[in-house]
């Protein structure tokens, strides 16, 4: 097992390593969400701190790490009466992206369930990470399902295993850490809400910061041992400060006037629910106790609201968590009130060490380790910051322009039955929704088909010789349910910026028309890409990706000018659905094209565009056009791309009615004449 790199020589990232350090004081803080660009020590910290951790006793041979003081009575490998114990280090479980269910939460046997009546279970990653920390890198890539599991049993304190009649509970309290890069796409909100602290972080741009973080990481990667040794002392006293702090944490004091801020603040601030005021309440009296005192004070309030109110302040899927922190102190200040102080306690300095690790409530050391900022050189075809364009683009352009008010748009659904990633816009075979019929497994058995599996093993019992009141079920007796769901599709937005739709009231209108539809792939679930072209070319403003908020982002930066270039638009839009074919066949895209029809510049632009569209009919791929035309006379140029893509068109006045439910038919309609 390799050396992993000291926590105390982690460079800065102060918040990054006080929430952490205030889960391993008190695990009933709910766990950390990590925020951040990649290389930022994000799994290096969380790989750290399994080294402070104090040892925990368990039950010799109990694979569910019970506690031998109070060991879990309904521990499938119990009971427990007394025993033998031993102590260990306190594990750091690392939970794959790509994991199934049963490796979560355990799976059982089922063919001695159904024979014998046996509960014979194997235990899944949350048993191991009980009483120790549970790490998801990249928790935002999970599937829905699994981080619902995951979820709930961090609140629960438990995890529950019910399969066909056939039912396992075991305790699984951990620490659960999870980090996520939001330009790869964000977290609802309602799960966000189960983290107990969020904090973001971010490379140094400090030159010195940045030297040492080199200066450490090559030490470390040319001797690990020997860096370790080196700041051995400073873990001892981080470790020794942990188990000081649990100690003394049942004797903190959180009083009236301290929970009269914490939910003030909570209501200031507008957050849902209560599980804020709870979050902040343990976090500030781990504070406390992490400085060594056993009275929560207003300093305690004020880091436990910056920790744990960030990610509930979410009102609109494109919001940036983020906290007013005038308007914090403000509402601390108005709520203060008297204190009553109690009887100053003389086991306990109430300022210890302020040098020493953690000093004065935060974790040692300064400046971040990780790897080089981002280029701040925007990508190809991305509007730079100052709001102009690549060179190329073309004569006339116009500074971007606002999106309109969004609302709320009806579904757009790719025809058929699908396999892809589960979501929430079209039919397909998932591993969770209705049962629909069931096969043999290919692989693992993961649904089994109850009613399937005893009529297949059923005629075989005098033949098998059976004589009990057990059904004997071998292997080739099981059944695979099947089941249908929804899928999230790869819904790519073709959208035009060229002059002819620069006038910046249709413009507005056209923004807030996409945006909506962003919001409503955001909530389906899907992956979005932005296509766009004006002047002489077409660029892709964004690779599709699930961060539908970057999206949005794009959209709204986005100029307008310059001739209109239909067929490069649909042609680089072709090559996109080309290569994000080959990473990911499964998910079905949707096209929306976002144009007036008019097609200008070059050669012949009507006939190519003509023939470019016809390459998406050839393919029978979904597409939607948005026709943006306006004015009096209108040529129906937008009805006749449609045509020829083999989709259909919407107006932009008829994209803010129900008449879209009608568009959804008509392009399922369409779809079915043309296979």
């Amino acid at each position: 097992m390799s050396t992993p790199f000291p926590f105390t020589a982690v460079v800065g990232q102060d918040d990054l390593r006080l929430a952490l350090l205030l889960n391993a004081v008190s695990p009933a803080v709910g766990g950390v969400l990590v925020r951040g660009e990649k290389g930022t020590a994000k799994s290096t910290a969380v790989r750290a701190l399994s080294v402070l951790m104090p040892e925990v006793d368990v039950v010799a041979g109990c694979r569910f790490s019970c506690d031998p003081d109070a060991p879990d009575p309904a521990c499938p490998d119990g009971p427990h009466d007394g025993g033998p114990y031993l102590s260990r280090p306190a594990r750091t479980v690392e939970l794959p992206v790509g994991a199934s269910e049963d490796r979560l939460v355990g799976a059982l046997d089922i063919e001695r369930a159904l024979a014998e009546g046996v509960k014979a279970f194997e235990p899944g990653l949350l048993a191991d990470a009980h009483r120790g920390i549970l790490y998801v890198d990249e928790v935002n890539l999970l599937h829905d399902h699994l981080v619902d599991l995951l979820l709930d049993a961090a609140a629960m304190g438990a995890s529950y295993v019910e399969r066909e009649g056939v039912s396992v509970r075991h305790a699984a309290r951990f620490l659960l850490v999870g980090t996520m890069n939001p330009e790869e796409g964000e977290l609802r909100p309602q799960l966000l809400d189960r983290f107990g602290l969020t904090v973001e972080v971010a490379a140094s741009r400090e030159p010195d910061q940045r030297v040492e973080v080199v200066r450490r990481r090559l030490a470390y990667d040319d001797d690990p041992d020997g860096f370790a040794a080196r700041w051995a002392d400073e873990e001892s006293a981080v470790r020794a400060r942990i188990a000081a702090a649990r100690a003394l944490l049942p004797s903190v004091r959180l009083g009236d006037p301290a929970l009269r801020q914490i939910a003030a603040t909570c209501a200031a601030f507008e957050v849902d629910g209560m599980r804020a005021d709870i979050v902040m309440a343990r976090t500030a009296t781990a504070l406390a106790a992490w400085a060594g005192r056993t009275e929560v004070l207003p300093e305690d309030v004020r880091q436990a609201a910056l920790l744990a109110l960030p990610h509930r302040r979410r009102r609109n899927p494109f919001d940036a968590p983020g906290l007013d922190e005038d308007k914090l102190d403000e509402t601390l200040e108005e709520f203060g009130g008297p204190n009553d102080d109690p009887e100053p306690d003389p086991d306990h300095d109430p300022d210890p060490d302020p040098d020493g690790p953690g000093g004065g409530g935060r974790p040692p050391q300064d400046g971040p380790e990780g790897d080089a900022p981002a280029s701040d050189v925007p990508a190809q075809g991305e509007p730079a910051q100052d709001g102009r364009t690549p060179a190329g683009q073309g004569a006339g352009e116009q500074s971007p322009v606002r999106a309109a008010e969004p609302f709320r748009a009806k579904v757009l659904s790719v025809p058929g039955l699908g396999e892809g990633a589960a979501g929430r816009r079209s039919r397909a075979r998932t591993e969770h929704g209705r049962t629909t019929g069931s096969r043999r497994p290919r692989g693992t058995l993961t649904k089994l088909h109850l009613a399937a599996t005893v009529r297949a093993a059923a005629p075989h019992q005098r033949a098998r010789g059976r004589s009990g009141p057990g059904l004997v079920v071998r292997r080739d007796d099981l059944r695979q349910a099947t089941r249908e769901g929804r899928e999230g599709n790869l819904v790519l937005f073709v959208v035009d910026a060229s002059g002819s739709m620069a006038a910046r009231q249709r413009m507005g209108a056209v923004k807030g028309a996409v945006l909506s539809l962003l919001l409503d792939a955001y909530q389906r679930r899907d992956k979005v890409g932005l296509v766009t072209f004006r002047g002489s070319a077409a660029d892709v403003a964004l690779p599709p990706t699930s961060s539908v908020d970057a999206a949005a982002a794009r959209l709204e930066s986005l100029p307008t000018g310059g001739r209109t270039p239909l067929a490069a638009g649909l042609l680089r839009a072709h090559e996109v659905l080309r290569v994000e074919r080959l990473r990911d066949a499964a998910r079905r895209p949707l096209v929306v094209v976002v144009t007036d029809g008019r097609a200008t510049g070059g050669p012949e632009p009507v006939a190519l565009a003509g023939r470019a569209a016809r390459l998406f009919a050839a393919e029978q791929l979904a597409c939607v056009v948005v026709d943006c035309e306006a004015g009096p006379v209108r040529l129906g140029l937008a009805g006749r791309l449609a045509g020829e893509l083999g989709g259909t068109a919407v107006t932009l006045e008829e994209l803010r009615a129900d008449s879209i439910a009608g568009l959804v038919r008509e392009v399922q309609g369409t779809s079915r004449r043309a296979a």
